[in-house]
């Protein structure tokens, strides 16, 4: 579990020796590989079951020539007179303090006030940024007291509003044309059409040998942020105030292998790119097997890696073997 930036380089490699003009990323997740297929100039789709993934993707992929201009931004900046409080009322004393608190509920009802669509997911995507830079971990999984995990870390220092201010011009400064026609959704993997594309990369949540892959254990505060927790049932009982998780089959050993199974006859039509990692369930041979069902020619691509979970002095790093394995 961790975002594929730090392996564009040699994704990009790989892909650039494969032919396709249309591109889909349906576990979009930070969206990195989705943006970097744009870059390449392939028409690319981005997609993922959670919202708060499907929104950066809105932001960046879909979102061609939308920034976050002067009259955008004095629309952000402005105090609403009744501006909704559920965020301070919800978090306090679980995550951030008043300020930031504060800061996320007046931001939040000032991004839905935006005119357009690309402007409200280009800003919530910076505020999702911005949460994810200031939480201890980058991860939701702990609260109250994260001082053992303070390193002296700028991203700990700052607030989330010069966080949010900060990442607006990075966030601006990454919006780009790649004259074609993107989109972005938040959909479910296997109600996607499988037969509109060229090219299929996959980077589905797998089988750990050790702890899980929910995501939305981890993130859950940012996904209920990108909707404001609209239609999301809060645990009141548990200490991060969790939301249920979303059923995924690639979570469970069980179902493992029957969900591959499906996920590669779904995209039979497209060029395969599954991304994978020597830790997970199936294991290498067995995905290949599987694979060979429904592409006769399958290459394996490795390269040694090491993922970081997390983001202060004392982060877990696990090291894998990456794989690329392509099916055409």
């Amino acid at each position: 579990m961790g975002s594929k930036r730090r392996l564009l380089p040699w994704i990009h490699g790989v892909l650039e020796s494969l032919d396709f003009e249309t591109a889909l990323d349906p576990f979009s997740g930070s969206g990195a590989v989705a943006y970097l297929m744009k870059a390449m100039g392939r028409q690319t789709v981005s997609s993922d079951f959670l919202n708060f993934s499907a929104t950066l993707g809105k932001a960046l992929i879909e979102n061609n020539t939308v920034h976050l201009d002067g009259p955008a931004i004095q629309s952000l900046l402005r105090t609403p007179r009744h501006a909704p409080s559920f965020i301070e009322d919800t978090f306090k004393g679980v995550f951030y303090n008043l300020e930031d608190l504060r800061f996320l509920d007046r931001m939040s009802w000032n991004i839905r006030q935006l005119e357009t669509p690309h402007q409200r997911a280009l800003a919530m995507a910076v505020l999702i940024r911005s949460c994810a830079k200031r939480q201890a971990r980058g991860v939701f999984t702990i609260s109250g007291n994260l001082s053992r995990y303070d390193d002296g870390r700028r991203d700990l220092r700052l607030s989330i509003k010069e966080h949010f201010f900060e990442q607006v011009r990075v966030f601006n400064e990454a919006v780009f044309s790649n004259g074609r026609h993107n989109r972005a959704e938040c959909i479910d993997v296997f109600k996607l059409s499988p037969s509109d594309v060229d090219l299929v990369y996959l980077d589905p949540p797998y089988v750990p040998r050790h702890d899980d892959n929910c995501y939305v254990k981890r993130y859950h505060f940012l996904e209920g942020l990108s909707c404001y927790w609209q239609d999301l049932t809060i645990d009141y009982s548990t200490k991060v105030r969790k939301i249920p998780k979303r059923f995924t089959p690639f979570s469970y050993r069980r179902q493992a292998v029957d969900a591959f199974s499906c996920l590669f006859r779904h995209f039979q039509s497209s060029k395969i790119v599954l991304s994978y990692s020597s830790n997970g369930y199936p294991d290498l041979d067995q995905l290949t097997d599987i694979l060979a069902k429904t592409k006769r020619n399958i290459q394996v691509f490795k390269r040694d890696h090491t993922y970081h979970f997390g983001n202060h002095c004392n982060v877990k790093r696990t090291a894998v073997e990456e794989y690329l394995i392509v099916g055409q």
